[in-house]
């Protein structure tokens, strides 16, 4: 758990920080700019979990080199974003990957603070869905958590409490939280490829 955790924080900030900088280029921004969103979106979850968990410095601040991740991801993104034919197609997919990852790493977070299982799996969802709400509103987008019939919050909510019921049950930390990632790919791809959604609130007229 030692190891993994930062591990999956390191890879959660750089492709959420990925996302930040597509949509920065569907924008149609500087480099500063790219820079900026990816950042924001890279570490904006992390750091809403960690002051929420009362975690002090944030994760960032303890290890800077972080920013220098979100930057380089921004870089790349602002010479290469050019080639791709569909950069909002792979922006669904990166933020799926980020999903799935940045998921089990606010999981292990909590675990590792020694807090209830409910809040174990609001950190999961809080620090998946947070860094991209944020990008969205920002870059005036409408969010991806908001879009009717995808299954976004639920993804995390779902591998974050499956990751909770397998330690519950005795499975190893490591283990609990591959599945809470395995969970979340799977309800976002089969979201996004398959339609998989919940059923919507239809409005009816009132009862006289």
């Amino acid at each position: 758990m030692q190891a993994l955790v930062p591990l999956l924080d390191h890879a959660s900030v750089l492709v959420f920080a990925l996302t930040g900088a597509l949509v920065a280029s569907r924008a149609q921004l500087d480099l500063v700019g790219f820079i900026f969103f990816a950042a924001l979106t890279g570490i904006g979850g992390g750091t809403l979990r960690d002051l929420l968990l009362g975690r002090v410095p944030v994760f960032w601040i303890e290890r800077p080199g972080l920013l220098l991740v979100t930057s380089g991801a921004a870089v790349l993104v602002f010479f290469t974003a050019h080639l791709f034919e569909s950069r909002y197609r792979l922006l669904l997919w990166l933020d799926a990957l980020a999903l799935a990852v940045a998921v089990p790493a606010g999981v292990g977070v909590a675990m590792g603070a020694g807090v209830s299982p409910v809040v174990v799996v609001a950190m999961g969802v809080v620090t998946g869905s947070f860094g991209g709400l944020i990008r969205d509103v920002v870059g005036n987008e409408l969010p991806l958590i908001l879009k009717q019939g995808e299954l976004y919050v639920t993804a995390a909510f779902g591998g974050a409490l499956a990751a909770v019921v397998l330690a519950g049950l005795g499975c190893a930390r490591p283990l609990a939280l591959i599945a809470c990632a395995l969970v979340v790919l799977a309800l976002r791809a089969g979201s996004m490829v398959l339609g998989w959604r919940l059923p919507t609130y239809r409005a009816r007229p009132p009862r006289r």
